[in-house]
C-alpha cells in the first residue's frame, strides 16, 4: 500500500501528480514541481530508495519531502518494479483521484507513472519526450515507446526529438517544443554547490587537472569484461581520474573481484548534483554513460566521451560537446586524443537544450491539459 499524508483530501494532496523515482527525475523536475506550488503531488516510486541517490536531492532543491511512497517497488527486479508499481499506483488514484499525471525521461518510474494514470483515463504530460536510441535492447528504449504511445501530451525538448515523435505517428497538436529542464536544473544546482572543489579533491588532483568519470548502466557494469576494460582504460590515460561511484558499479566491481582496479582513482560516494556539476565545471574531460550528462555538459561547455553502444540524445554530439565511444572502439585512445584537442569553442557555442524555461511553460501546459480533464 501507499503511504499518505493523514488526511485523505485530493486538494490537500494536490491535483496534479508528479510520479518519480530516480535521482535524475527529481533533478529535472524539481523546476516543474516548484512551479505547480500547492497543485502538485509529488508521489515516489521507491526505485532509487536510499538517501544518497534520492533523499538528498529533494532536501537539495528544496522542494520537500514526496507526499506519497510506494512500497512495493524499491530492490525489485525491473518487470515486477513495473508490474506491481503500476499496479500500487493505480490503487492510489483510484482511492485518491487527479487530474493530470506528470511523468520525465525514460526510467520504469516513468512507465509506471504513465500505464497507471492511462488505465484510469487520466491524461498524462511526459517531459522529455520523443528520445530515441533505436537500440530495442536499451530498457530505456522499452519505456520511452511505451510511454511515447500513452501520452496525451508530449513535451519535447528539442526538434529532433518532436521529430521523432512525428514519424511515429503522433499527431502535432499534442507534441509542444519545450526545451528541457536540465538547463534551469543545472544553472540553479551550479548557484547552490555545497562544497568547493577542494573540499572534495585533492590539491594535486586540482594542480594537475583530472578527469571526471561516472559509470552505471547495465551495459557496462552487468558484464565483468566491460567494466574491466572501462576500468583499465580510464586508468591509462596517466591523468588523475575522480570518479564517482554508483552504487551499482561498486557492487559489480566486489562480485567481478575488480575493487583493485579502482585504487588508482580518487573515490567519491553519495555526491549531491550541486556536487557533481562542480566536479564536472573544473574537469578537463568527462567520461560516462549517463544520460543526464550528456545534456549537463551542454550548459557547463565542457567535453564528454559517451561509453555506450548508442545514444538518445544526438543533439550534444552534434553541437560539439560530446562523441560516442562504443564498445569496438579503442577507449584509452579516445581518451588520450580528447585530452590533446581543443576545447576552446565550446565556450561559445549555445546548448541545444533551450534557455531555461522549460519548467515553466511545462508546469502551464499541464495545469491547462488539467482543467480539461
Amino acid at each position: 500500500m501507499t503511504e499518505a499524508p493523514a488526511t485523505n483530501c485530493v486538494n490537500a494532496l494536490g491535483d496534479i501528480a508528479v510520479v518519480l523515482g530516480t535521482r535524475p527525475e527529481i533533478i529535472k523536475l524539481a523546476g516543474i514541481i516548484t512551479a505547480l506550488g500547492d497543485r502538485a503531488r509529488v508521489i515516489h516510486t521507491g526505485q532509487h530508495w536510499d538517501d544518497s541517490m534520492a533523499g538528498q536531492f529533494f532536501r537539495d532543491l528544496g522542494i520537500g519531502e514526496p507526499q506519497v511512497r510506494l512500497t512495493s517497488v524499491a530492490g525489485k527486479p525491473r518487470g515486477l518494479q513495473i508490474g506491481l508499481g503500476v499496479a500500487e499506483l493505480a490503487e492510489h488514484f483510484a482511492e485518491h483521484p487527479v487530474r493530470c499525471v506528470i511523468v520525465q525521461g525514460d526510467t520504469n518510474s516513468t512507465t509506471i507513472g504513465a500505464q497507471a494514470a492511462n488505465y484510469l483515463d487520466v491524461p498524462v504530460v511526459h517531459v522529455e519526450a520523443g528520445l530515441r536510441s533505436f537500440d530495442r535492447n536499451m530498457p530505456e528504449e522499452i519505456n520511452r515507446l511505451v510511454v511515447g504511445a500513452i501520452a496525451d501530451l508530449h513535451c519535447a525538448a528539442t526538434p529532433e526529438n518532436a521529430a521523432n515523435l512525428y514519424a511515429e505517428g503522433v499527431a502535432e497538436d499534442r507534441v509542444v517544443i519545450t526545451g528541457n529542464t536540465v538547463v534551469e536544473a543545472t544553472e540553479l544546482a551550479r548557484a547552490q554547490a555545497h562544497r568547493h572543489l577542494a573540499a572534495m579533491v585533492s590539491d594535486e588532483t586540482v594542480s594537475r587537472g583530472y578527469m571526471l568519470a561516472t559509470i552505471h548502466r547495465p551495459e557496462n557494469t552487468d558484464a565483468p569484461e566491460s567494466l574491466e576494460r572501462i576500468l583499465r582504460d580510464l586508468a591509462s590515460s596517466g591523468k588523475p581520474v575522480v570518479f564517482t561511484l554508483h552504487p551499482r558499479t561498486a557492487a559489480a566491481a566486489e562480485r567481478f573481484g575488480l575493487t583493485d582496479l579502482l585504487t588508482p582513482f580518487e573515490i567519491l560516494t553519495g555526491v549531491g548534483h550541486a556536487d557533481f556539476l562542480e566536479l564536472a565545471a573544473h574537469a578537463d574531460l568527462i567520461v560516462s554513460d549517463s544520460g543526464g550528462v550528456q545534456e549537463e555538459v551542454t550548459v557547463l561547455k565542457k567535453p564528454l566521451l559517451v561509453v555506450r553502444r548508442s545514444t538518445e540524445r544526438p543533439e550534444s554530439m552534434t553541437a560539439g560537446f560530446s562523441r560516442l565511444v562504443t564498445p569496438e572502439l579503442d577507449l584509452a585512445q579516445e581518451i588520450a586524443s580528447e585530452l590533446r584537442a581543443s576545447h576552446d569553442a565550446l565556450a561559445d557555442t549555445p546548448s541545444p537544450y533551450g534557455r531555461g524555461t522549460a519548467s515553466r511553460e511545462i508546469a502551464k501546459l499541464a495545469e491547462r491539459l488539467a482543467l480539461v480533464s
